[in-house]
């Protein structure tokens, strides 16, 4: 067994001005895969950089022992030890089973997203490290290439930690999570179906037991004031009957006996009116130290939207595209109807993205009436674009940011932030589109980066927005939920080339 070693103490971290991302986090991570799981911008990513020793914590220790690798998220940039793992003697059977070619760093350029991934995971397989920080390493990757991926980080043996949108991935591997919900980070034992199945518990309990005390609070207010009014009401007796004293009947006495009763039956009810009011307080504090998570309205409407009248935003007749090395993509006659939902699917690098390509250059729509999310975005288009939507009028800024929170993320944060998350990032752009009421919505692989709310928030948005859809996507759950047509790639290999051909189906998957 490893002595490698990964722990937190009374952590904390934050961004210069903005509020602590996570704070007094203290937790042992355990070997095999910890899930690491939070809304976008709740500090996955952050978490995982300075667990592998990329930021540095801004209170609180952390010990670390073991060499360390971390997988980014983005796949834009040519991975420095690409050439040597091809070269290595001992990377053959990674290489086999993850389908590397030999040829990659010359074709990088060219390579589906799908294909850096599984680049990126080989090497730092190849490399052992004794904990793995993955970021979403099943983003752009087909089916069969998911399984492969699985199967060889079944076999990691360090510490692992492991930020992905995808559920199944997290079940399949997972026995701990890690949920952020800033400032707060909890460990759960389980997979994540297990982890947020106590969460949802833990906050339900919560929530009643708040609510308990609150309606206990509201009954000793009411009997407290109850008791107030009766104590000035024995009160104002006794000074009444102070003031009618008469002599002919006080002879006796019988009058400052009266008053006396009366004076101790006041001092009574003001000291139960004080015990009641001390009950209430109790009661305030005990439901102060219960926390209750605000969860905030989800769903998006798009006023004023409706289908296109155009009968067609698009008519292509049967042609073929180049993919590159003698290969080609053909397709049929094409169409989109004004509310057509289409998904696209095929295997990495059978020309999905070439085919959205060529369908975006021959659109018969306006451009302000699209929606277009490609499938990553650089960072520094990221940046950019938060700095546009800081610097849009109120009241428009305003509608987006109300959209990116029915998506999931606090608006906020987000624009305090100096770099969004990508899948804040395609938030944004499907806010900024879908307020300026879309007839069509294309977006390539639009699960990848989300966190699984927003997952969840997208398919609601989605499914209810009044457009036509072309969705390109690895995810069949996704699709089966908000698409009617599927134009599915196949290759087709024979002995003159390797062509792949679109054929269209009556079901998305």
């Amino acid at each position: 067994m490893s002595s490698a070693s990964l722990a937190l103490h009374n952590a904390e971290f934050s961004y210069s001005g903005a509020a602590p991302l996570f704070s007094g986090l203290t937790v042992q991570f355990p070997f095999g895969w910890t899930g690491v799981v939070g809304a976008n911008g709740s500090g996955k990513t952050t978490l995982l950089k300075i667990l592998a020793g990329e930021f540095l914590i801004t209170a609180g220790t952390m010990h670390r022992q073991g060499s360390t690798a971390y997988v980014v998220q983005r796949t834009d940039d040519l991975p420095d030890q690409l050439e040597e793992f091809l070269w290595a003697p001992d990377s053959g059977a990674l290489k086999s089973r993850l389908r590397i070619g030999d040829d990659w760093p010359e074709r990088w350029e060219t390579l589906s997203h799908g294909e850096r991934k599984r680049a990126q995971v080989a090497i730092v397989l190849w490399s052992e490290p004794d904990i793995l920080a993955l970021d979403e390493p099943t983003n752009h990757i087909d089916a069969d290439a998911r399984e492969l991926l699985v199967q060889v980080l079944r076999e990691f043996t360090g510490i692992g930690l492991l930020v992905s949108h995808d559920r199944e991935l997290l079940d399949e591997l997972c026995t701990n999570c890690l949920i952020l919900d800033p400032p707060d980070a909890v460990l759960r034992p389980g997979n994540v179906t297990e982890a947020l199945a106590q969460q949802g518990i833990d906050e339900q309990t919560a929530q009643d037991a708040s609510d308990t005390l609150s309606r206990a609070a509201v009954r000793l207010q009411v009997e407290a004031q109850r008791r107030r009014v009766v104590a000035d009401q024995k009160a104002a007796a006794a000074r009444g009957s102070k003031q009618r004293k008469n002599p002919m009947y006080d002879s006796d006495g019988r009058d400052a006996r009266n008053r006396a009763k009366l004076t101790g039956k006041d001092v009574f009810a003001g000291k139960l009116a004080a015990q009641m009011g001390r009950r209430v307080e109790k009661v305030e504090a005990q439901r102060a130290g219960i926390i209750v998570k605000k969860r905030y309205e989800t769903g998006i409407w798009v006023d004023g939207a409706s289908y296109s009248p155009r009968d067609f935003l698009l008519r292509l007749p049967a042609g073929n595209l180049p993919l590159g090395e003698g290969r080609q993509l053909h397709f049929p006659e094409l169409a989109i109807g004004g509310s057509d939902r289409i998904a696209i699917t095929g295997a990495n690098g059978s020309g999905k993205s070439t085919l959205l390509r060529h369908i975006l250059a021959n659109l018969q729509l306006s451009p302000d009436r699209l929606v277009s999310i490609p499938q990553e975005i650089t960072a520094e288009e990221s940046r950019i674009l938060l700095e546009s939507i800081r610097q849009l009028p109120e009241t428009e800024r305003g509608r987006v940011m109300t959209t990116v929170s029915r998506l999931g993320s606090r608006p906020g944060r987000l624009l305090d932030s100096a770099q969004p998350s990508p899948g804040e990032v395609r938030k944004l752009l499907l806010a900024l589109g879908i307020v300026r009421s879309p007839h069509l919505i294309v977006m390539d692989e639009p699960t990848n980066h989300m966190d699984l709310p927003s997952i969840l928030c997208l398919e609601e948005a989605l499914a209810d927005c009044p457009c036509a859809m072309l969705l390109v996507s690895h995810d069949k759950v996704f699709l089966n939920k908000v698409t009617r047509i599927g134009w599915h790639l196949a290759e087709k290999t024979s002995s003159a080339n390797r062509d792949t051909y679109l054929e269209i189906l009556h079901s998305p998957s």
